[in-house]
């Protein structure tokens, strides 16, 4: 099936819309990046404009021709099953692609959504939460969530060059935004070096490190 017409609305730094676009890289699709400004007045995302797109005004959303799909796991699927190419980022095996989705979810499910951006302002407006507090929330949350993520990939036997085996999968492709923010928020990741040896493999390819918050044509300019 053609790529063409593949937009992305995606933010620079939203570790959501990082995946998706680690995974249009691997899967080799040329595709538009539509940034939208989480951090502007007011924030993009809640424009009329935007909500008519995603009423539920988060990052990414992919279209594809006349078809809209949201949320970043589901995008990555769709495009895992639509596009050919000859990486797959969930494997064959029901086993394999059972522990590929639970490494995924970990993240997905567990450790980002208590830690995103609009959390963190839900704290701080409704709360009073200094930033210090808001910082060791970000990083606690992360650390429980690497401790397991870290036991996963020693104890199982297919955890190669990859979370499962010597090509990324699904795993990686949540894996990488997740420690880009850890290190974002100042956490020693001396605890997890399986993690951390993964991250360095994975940022040796290209599909990775082109998906970088900083290589986004949103991203600031310094």
């Amino acid at each position: 099936m053609s790529a063409e017409g593949l937009r992305l609305y995606s933010y620079w730094r939203s570790s959501a819309a990082y995946r998706v676009r680690i995974a249009l890289n691997l899967k080799g699709l040329a595709h538009e990046i539509i940034p939208v400004n989480l951090a502007a007045d007011g924030g993009e995302q809640h424009s009329a404009e935007y909500h008519a797109v995603n009423p539920q005004e988060l990052v990414p959303v992919l279209r594809d021709g006349g078809r809209i799909i949201r949320q970043s796991m589901a995008i990555i699927e769709y495009l895992d099953e639509t596009y050919d190419g000859e990486l797959k980022l969930l494997p064959t095996p029901a086993r394999d692609r059972a522990r590929v989705r639970g490494l995924a979810q970990l993240i997905c499910c567990d450790i980002h959504p208590i830690n995103n951006l609009r959390v963190l302002q839900y704290l701080e407006r409704e709360f009073n939460t200094p930033q210090v507090e808001r910082e060791r929330w970000v990083r606690h949350w992360i650390a429980e969530g690497f401790r397991a993520f870290e036991a996963l990939l020693t104890e199982n036997p297919a955890t190669g060059l990859f979370c499962e085996g010597d090509d990324p999968s699904l795993a990686d492709v949540c894996l990488v935004p997740q420690v880009y923010n850890a290190r974002r928020w100042g956490l020693d990741l001396d605890a997890f070096p399986t993690i951390q040896r993964i991250d360095a493999e994975c940022l040796k390819q290209s599909a990775f490190e082109l998906a970088r918050p900083e290589n986004q044509p949103d991203a600031p300019k310094s």
